[in-house]
């Protein structure tokens, strides 16, 4: 029987297992949708593949690849030719989904009596309603671990999910470092992200360059008059990141109105690019001591971080600081535990 959170972890297994089919249906995957959801995922699944389990992901909506491809190792069937997704789960060793597409693979896994695995990206309720019952739920940090945990406490012990693990959204170091280059930089300019602060903080640091990239859902705002200082380019592909934004960046700011961890920050601090974020309970686990806080709705704070950066001494502390939180993520077991977890589920 797999362990529960509280449990000791187990040691790898002596023998390689078995080859397990693992089939999930999400709503979009790299390299065409770039949302952290996603590409946590496929962080996540790599691995699996690795280890030689057949891993394929059937999407939900219609993306810009028509055609299935595999993708390092994932086997990914878009929208367009996803009509046997119900069949091939059928056959499945383990299912697996998160946010909206939980209930129809929870259906299927039950029905079928195949474990079910659920990935819990945010606190809302129906993140973790949709997740009750599942075998093993996988959380993003140990702050949603614990509002998840509160909600199902208050559920009959019938509804808890079997078995729970956190899995902080993985970023290899090494791809992602780069020399930093001179801009300010926000990923993805919808509001939520704080796309309209990034644009008044522009306004008033005439001395920086600031850099917008399109994200990958929501509305993108504009500088609402043009900037001199203010460049726009369109969003880029995770496995591209390093030579198109972060080798550009000298500072990421990250004025979100919620995160539940933040992985654009961890990938920054790969290149010891200092991270000036919104005090969201996501952001302060993830940048941790090396993390530059201001509220969101006080511009003056936003405007002096970056003035105090500007001063040589003080960036560079600050990216000392990036670059050890950097190595503390990357020495952690998360994706061991996750695969041990996977191959440990009772079938």
């Amino acid at each position: 029987m797999f362990r529960s959170r509280h449990s000791p972890r187990p040691s790898r297994p002596s023998a390689t297992p078995r080859s397990l089919s693992l089939v999930g249906r999400v709503f979009g995957y790299p390299p065409a949708h770039n949302a952290g959801s996603e590409w946590m995922l496929h962080s996540m699944l790599k691995p699996l593949a690795d280890r030689g389990h057949r891993v394929t992901i059937w999407l939900s909506h219609p993306g810009k690849i028509k055609k299935a491809y595999d993708f390092e190792g994932v086997r990914v069937v878009p929208f367009q030719e996803g009509t046997g997704f119900a069949a091939a789960a059928q056959k499945a060793d383990i299912l697996l989904s998160h946010y909206e597409n939980v209930p129809i693979v929870a259906g299927l896994a039950r029905t079928h009596a195949i474990p079910t695995v659920v990935i819990c990206h945010d606190n809302f309720a129906a993140t973790f309603h949709n997740a009750a019952g599942a075998d093993l739920v996988v959380y993003n940090s140990e702050w949603i671990r614990r509002e998840g945990e509160v909600h199902f406490a208050r559920y009959p012990h019938a509804l808890l999910p079997q078995h729970s693990l956190v899995v902080r959204p993985p970023v290899t170091a090494a791809d992602y470092a780069t020399t930093p280059g001179n801009s300010a930089t926000l990923v993805n300019l919808n509001p939520d992200k704080g796309g309209e602060l990034f644009w008044q903080v522009a306004a008033w640091s005439p001395t920086w360059h600031f850099l917008g990239v399109r994200g990958a859902y929501g509305q993108q705002l504009e500088p609402p008059t043009p900037l001199a200082n203010g460049e726009v380019i369109d969003g880029v592909p995770g496995h591209q990141m390093r030579h198109h934004v972060y080798a550009r960046t000298r500072v990421v700011l990250m004025p979100s109105i919620y995160e539940s961890w933040g992985r654009v920050a961890v990938e920054a601090f790969a290149s010891g690019i200092p991270v000036i974020a919104h005090p969201t309970p996501g952001l302060v686990e993830s940048l941790g001591e090396a993390g530059i806080f201001a509220y969101r709705d006080d511009l003056s704070a936003w405007i002096h971080a970056l003035k105090h950066l500007q001063t040589p001494r003080n960036w560079r502390q600050a990216s000392h600081r990036a670059k050890a939180r950097s190595r503390a993520l990357s020495t952690t077991t998360d994706l061991d535990a996750w695969c041990d977890a996977i191959e440990s589920l009772p079938r």
